[in-house]
C-alpha cells in the first residue's frame, strides 16, 4: 500500500516538474518592434477629419535633421506630426517596418532620425516621426448641433470638437465644447454653412460669436490659408 502512495506521490512531483519545465523554458512574448504611439488629439478620426488631400499609397521616407526643427519647419507648410515610433536597430527593416506603420496611420511623410539625430530620442535608437499634411485655416473639428442642443440653444450652430495645438482655433482659446453660433456677426445655422464661411474668409481674421457654459462671448481667429495640393 506504501509502495503505491509512494507511486502516486512521484508521479505527480514528476507531473508538476513537467509544468514548470514548460513554465520555465517558454519564450518570452515579444514587443512588436516600433510600437507606433499616437500624439494626443490627433487619433484616426481627428487625422480624418483635418487631412488635406488622401492618404498616399506610399509615404515619402525623409531622414530627419533635428526632431524640434523639423515639427517647426513642417507645420509651417501644414504638415502635423500625427505619431512616433523607436526602433532597437537602425537597419533597413526598421526603415521598411517604419514605412508599413506609415501605411498603415495614413502618414504623407515619415522622417527617420539616426540615434542621436532626433536631440531629445533615447541615443541609442532609431526614432520615426510620422506627419499629416492638415487643412488648418481653422484647426478644429465640429460638429451640427443634436436636437436637445438646438432646443436648449433655439438657435443653430456647432459644437467644437477636437482643438490642434498652434492652430487658429487654439490660438483664440477656443475649447473642445463651445458652440459657435455666429461668425462677423453672420448666424450660423449648421456645419456646412460654417465650412463655407471659413473657406470665404481664409486669411482673414474673424469674430466667432461662441456660447460657453451658457454665457457668449467673443473670439478673434486669425483664419490661414487653405494648403494647395502637394506636386507629386
Amino acid at each position: 500500500m506504501s509502495l503505491r502512495i509512494l507511486a502516486i506521490v512521484g508521479a505527480l512531483l514528476l507531473a508538476g516538474c513537467a509544468t514548470g519545465t514548460r513554465s520555465i523554458f517558454e519564450p518570452p512574448k515579444q514587443e512588436a518592434p516600433g510600437r507606433y504611439e499616437t500624439v494626443e488629439g490627433r487619433g484616426p478620426e481627428v487625422v480624418a477629419e483635418l487631412r488635406a488631400a488622401p492618404a498616399p499609397a506610399e509615404p515619402q521616407l525623409v531622414d530627419g535633421k533635428s526632431l524640434s526643427a523639423d515639427q517647426n519647419r513642417l507645420a509651417a507648410q501644414g504638415f502635423m506630426q500625427i505619431g512616433t515610433a523607436h526602433f532597437a536597430a537602425d537597419d533597413a527593416d526598421a526603415k521598411k517596418e517604419a514605412l508599413r506603420q506609415g501605411r498603415s496611420v495614413g502618414a504623407d511623410q515619415v522622417l527617420v532620425y539616426a540615434p542621436s539625430a532626433g536631440g531629445d530620442a533615447k541615443a541609442s535608437e532609431l526614432t520615426v516621426a510620422y506627419y499629416v499634411r492638415f487643412k488648418l485655416p481653422f484647426g478644429a473639428t465640429f460638429r451640427d448641433l443634436n436636437a436637445t442642443e438646438k432646443q436648449a440653444m433655439n438657435r443653430g450652430g456647432v459644437r467644437i470638437g477636437s482643438v490642434v495645438n498652434g492652430t487658429p482655433a487654439s490660438k483664440a482659446n477656443l475649447l473642445s465644447g463651445d458652440i459657435v453660433v455666429s461668425l462677423d456677426g453672420k448666424p450660423v445655422g449648421s456645419r456646412g454653412e460654417f465650412q463655407s464661411m471659413l473657406r470665404a474668409n481664409a486669411g482673414r481674421a474673424v469674430t466667432l460669436g461662441v456660447v460657453r457654459n451658457g454665457e457668449t462671448i467673443n473670439r478673434m481667429v486669425r483664419l490661414g490659408l487653405v494648403p494647395t495640393p502637394v506636386a507629386k
